[in-house]
């Protein structure tokens, strides 16, 4: 067995595109639209779905809000310089929600931006201590 993706509902999906694709670096997949469900799905990563997990970003159409509710916690995205990274990301415009450092308890350095749908991204330093 192998984790393929994770699926995202987002309110805009051009301006989701834009966040996971120009500027977190992603590749844009595939996207497909379903006229008879009224959804689209785009697939985007940071390599081929085949030996990499990917997110589905699903935009269901005349939807333009949504709830995150309180069980959905982040996604986490693996850095090598998580300062630099923060820096570039916030000179893209990218809301850094808690800038980079140690974990409150010890452990990894790590930093929290947000997507334009309010989902929060965890960058985590890869070299280091990774709890």
């Amino acid at each position: 067995m192998r984790l393929l993706h994770t699926m995202i509902r987002v309110n805009n999906l051009e301006e989701s595109l834009n966040f996971y694709c120009d500027k977190l670096g992603m590749t844009l997949l595939r996207k497909k639209d379903y006229p008879s469900g009224e959804f689209t799905l785009a697939f985007v990563g940071y390599g081929d779905e085949q030996t990499h997990t990917v997110i589905e970003l699903t935009h269901n159409w005349g939807i333009s809000s949504y709830e995150h509710g309180n069980a959905f916690g982040h996604l986490a995205i693996g850095v090598e310089d998580i300062y630099q990274t923060c820096a570039d990301l916030k000179a893209k415009g990218v809301k850094v929600v808690r800038e980079p450092g140690p974990m409150k308890h010890g452990g990894a350095v790590i930093a929290f931006i947000e997507d334009p749908n309010g989902y929060k991204i965890e960058l985590i330093q890869l070299s280091g201590p990774r709890d």
